[in-house]
């Protein structure tokens, strides 16, 4: 046990911060799993720390990711935990370096914030997947993301799962040898005090008061004819699905049960066939938005000059289609395959899957949709900082991430991308709507309070009077400058750290 204990002990850590995720609301989870970790590493060698962190990651990444093999196999889902995982155990590497340090928990809450940093960006651009901060949507920690986003709220969680260890292991320490380090003991109290006390400060920041008036949207949830890869065999039908639902809601609204739509936001991918290269799905289209007689932004597979772009078309009720906003930060083996030469040789279906790569775009999508300004952030991008910050600070009233989970089946791929939008609500202070091809969809207020949803695999809509707001928090305005200065902190501790050592080796050599 004292050879494998803290290793079976680091795994199991990474599953209760993994347990701590949604669709559970165990958010809180979160404190003694860093808990746990940080005894793990605390006092260890750089190479234990790597050992121990790798461990965690697995523990963390393998039950949460699990939904990337859904329709292609356990092999792309294991590889890429293989890889994200390396990150975590360079974090724990650097956790046990700075772990002697005084007040050693904020420098360790700062590597992992660098950790997920580095994370966001490589390889192939990034996979976010997995920020601490993604899972508190339901915590007393969320206004945080209002004061620096996404890093500071992981920061804080972080920071104060290691202090929880840190007060533990004082009072042992206290008990053991009846005396009372005073500068030690503060530290530890401070580092699990200041997130929970910094929490309810920032809550002022968080608001659902409409600055600049209401909108009426509409959600379009259409459904797919079938879950898997496969239902882009049936994308006609999923476009049907999608317009079919359109005009039943359009029946309601002259039947007067539903309220008029300002506009209305169909998901991505809705319309898998091109409108513009095809009549028939340019006209379902047309007679859809008619119908409904509010302007429509419609998800479309696009072919430009040869290139495909993954695609929302402002689609309005007099003029047709307008605006467009191409997705920026594209999938990578989703919507692109990196070293395709290399995958191909490995496994031909894998290559089949992705058979034309997307292209990308290169402005921010903010759509002037009956006077309302309505930031666009497709799917993928939800997760990505810049993505959405883009949109507000490009002028959007409120934000609209259109998806497509339909690949995904019934995993906890959904939930866990509906948190993200609930934490992008709140670090904007603006309305999040959801559209989804499958579910779930939903409607989610500026303080990150879900208050529509649809279930799964169901057709629905949700219409809902919603508040638009101009105003930008902290987070907004400071952008990346949060997190610089984070990972400078982590900077900062690493080279204590490793010149502390050295001071001692060639002291004890001498």
């Amino acid at each position: 046990m004292r050879r494998f204990g803290p290793a079976v002990v680091a795994a199991l850590s990474g599953v209760l911060l993994y347990v701590s995720f949604p669709p559970r609301t165990l958010w809180w989870l979160a404190l003694p799993a860093f808990a746990v970790f940080g005894w793990c590493l605390r006092g260890r060698t750089w190479k234990a720390g790597l050992r121990l962190g790798y461990l965690f990651g697995l523990g963390f990444l393998l039950p949460l990711l699990v939904w990337t093999g859904v329709e292609v196999g356990p092999g792309p889902w294991l590889a890429l935990v293989v890889i994200e995982a390396v990150f975590v155990a360079l974090v724990g590497a650097g956790v046990a370096a700075v772990s002697k340090l005084p007040g050693w928990p904020v420098w360790a809450a700062a590597l992992w914030t660098l950790g997920e940093a580095a994370r966001a960006r490589v390889p192939f651009e990034g996979f976010p997947w997995g920020k601490i901060a993604f899972g508190q949507a339901d915590g007393i920690f969320l206004p945080l993301a209002a004061v620096g986003g996404t890093p500071v709220l992981g920061f804080a969680v972080v920071l104060c799962g290691f202090g929880l260890y840190e007060i533990v292991r004082q009072v042992m320490e206290i008990r053991r040898t009846r005396a009372v380090r005073r500068g030690a003991a503060a530290a530890a109290l401070l580092s699990f005090a200041l997130p929970v006390v910094g929490a309810f400060a920032a809550r002022p920041l968080v608001s659902d008061t409409a600055e600049d008036g209401t909108a009426t949207v509409a959600v379009i949830q259409g459904n797919v004819p079938r879950a898997g890869l496969d239902f882009n065999s049936q994308r006609r039908a999923v476009l049907d699905y999608h317009a079919r639902e359109t005009e039943r809601l359009a029946a309601q609204v002259k039947a007067g049960k539903v309220p008029q739509p300002d506009f209305v936001l169909w998901p991505e991918n809705s319309s898998d066939i091109d409108p513009f290269s095809n009549p028939d799905a340019h006209d379902v289209i047309e007679a859809a938005v008619k119908a409904i007689g509010a302007p429509v932004s419609v998800g479309g597979v696009v072919e430009k000059n040869g290139k495909l772009y993954n695609e929302q078309i402002l689609w309005d009720p007099d003029k047709g289609p307008g605006d467009t906003y191409d997705k920026r930060q594209i999938q990578p083996f989703g919507e692109y395959l990196p070293l395709r030469s290399l995958i191909g040789a490995i496994n031909e279906d894998w290559t089949s899957m992705v058979r034309q790569n997307f292209s990308r775009g290169s402005e921010p999508g903010v759509f002037t949709m009956a006077g309302t300004k309505v930031g666009l952030a497709t799917c993928y991008e939800a997760a990505f900082d810049w993505a959405v910050r883009d949109t507000v600070t490009d002028g959007a009233q409120m934000i609209s991430v259109p998806s497509n989970n339909a690949t995904f089946d019934r995993s906890e791929m959904t939930y866990q991308q509906l948190a993200m939008s609930r934490v992008r609500a709140v670090e904007h202070s603006r309305t999040v709507t959801v559209p989804v091809t499958s579910g779930v969809s939903a409607v989610i207020m500026p303080d990150g309070k879900i208050t529509q949803r649809t279930g799964m695999f169901v057709a629905d809509s949700l219409v809902q009077e919603v508040p638009l707001r101009s105003s930008e928090t902290p987070a907004t305005r400071l952008g990346v400058l949060p997190e610089a200065l984070l990972v400078l902190v982590a900077v900062g501790g690493l080279g204590w750290a490793v010149t502390a050592g050295v001071r001692a080796r060639r002291a004890g050599d001498v």
